[in-house]
């Protein structure tokens, strides 16, 4: 039996096609993923539930929100965006599991889209974090926490942590083109946490030291905690530097500019990978 490649895209929108087409395959096979993996699964969506409740419940009592209002309000905005950054360590490590055990080297041996994989690697697992939202939202609202603007600025903020979501997912998944020790996957899964927890997320930037609470204010992630808070409208307050008060700007303008960087970076990575 003979095999016969497809014929290569010549027009750009044939080029589109095809890249779309891979991208929804690739998509298609790292979602059938889940159903084989079900107890990976279920710890995803448990263990930032864990980190609401343990936040929350054990230390909310010790912290007081400035200017006044409910610790689990200031809370879990800060949980919402801290679930959607961790999640580059999942992106990361399953990208470097697929590089380690070739099968990247068999997709790249394909007559495919050169940036289906990864793009079909990003939409597959923001669709997991989507699913991680909706069970985080769904906890918080059966602790008491509660938005106050509207439906309409609801969904723009569940959008602005979806953003930095796929932001933090082309993060991941460069990593994971580039790394290539267990060591070094360790080290950057422990620079995780100070990077997500040096931010708005859990207390206000003006209770810390100075040069610390400025570093704060500029994290990326806290750009996007500071918007969704006054989208819900949840108390808490961001700071007074420039980049705080225009919050809702960053948490556009961050995501994108990660994604401008780190999009070309991994296509073009994984066009290098030696075979």
């Amino acid at each position: 039996m003979t095999i016969v490649a497809p014929a290569m895209p010549r027009t750009l929108w044939e080029r589109v096609r095809w890249a779309v087409s891979d991208a929804w395959t690739i998509t298609q096979r790292d979602v059938a993923h889940w159903g084989r993996e079900p107890i990976g699964v279920a710890f995803t969506l448990l263990f930032p539930i864990m980190m609401v409740l343990m936040f929350g419940y054990l230390f909310g009592g010790a912290i007081s929100v400035p200017g006044g209002g409910n610790y689990l309000d200031f809370l879990l905005p800060g949980m919402f965006a801290m679930t959607m950054m961790f999640g580059v360590e999942a992106t990361m490590v399953a990208v470097n599991t697929a590089a380690a055990k070739g099968v990247t080297d068999r997709f790249r041996s394909m007559p495919m889209a050169p940036s289906a994989v990864v793009v079909g690697r990003s939409a597959a697992d923001l669709l997991y974090s989507a699913l991680s939202l909706a069970a985080l939202v769904a906890c918080g609202l059966l602790i008491g926490w509660r938005w106050h603007n509207g439906a309409g600025a609801a969904m723009t903020a569940l959008g602005l942590l979806l953003l930095l979501r796929f932001a933090m997912l082309w993060i991941g998944i460069y990593l994971g083109l580039c790394v290539r020790s267990p060591d070094a996957i360790a080290v950057v899964q422990t620079l995780v946490f100070p990077i997500g927890f040096v931010s708005s997320a859990l207390v206000a930037p003006e209770t810390m030291p100075g040069w610390l609470g400025a570093i704060a204010e500029w994290n990326p992630m806290s750009s996007t905690v500071v918007a969704i808070r006054d989208l819900f409208g949840n108390p808490g307050s961001g700071g007074t530097s420039w980049v705080a008060e225009n919050a809702f700007l960053m948490a556009i303008v961050w995501p994108l500019l990660i994604v401008a960087i780190f999009f070309p970076l991994s296509v073009r990575r994984y066009q290098r990978l030696s075979r």
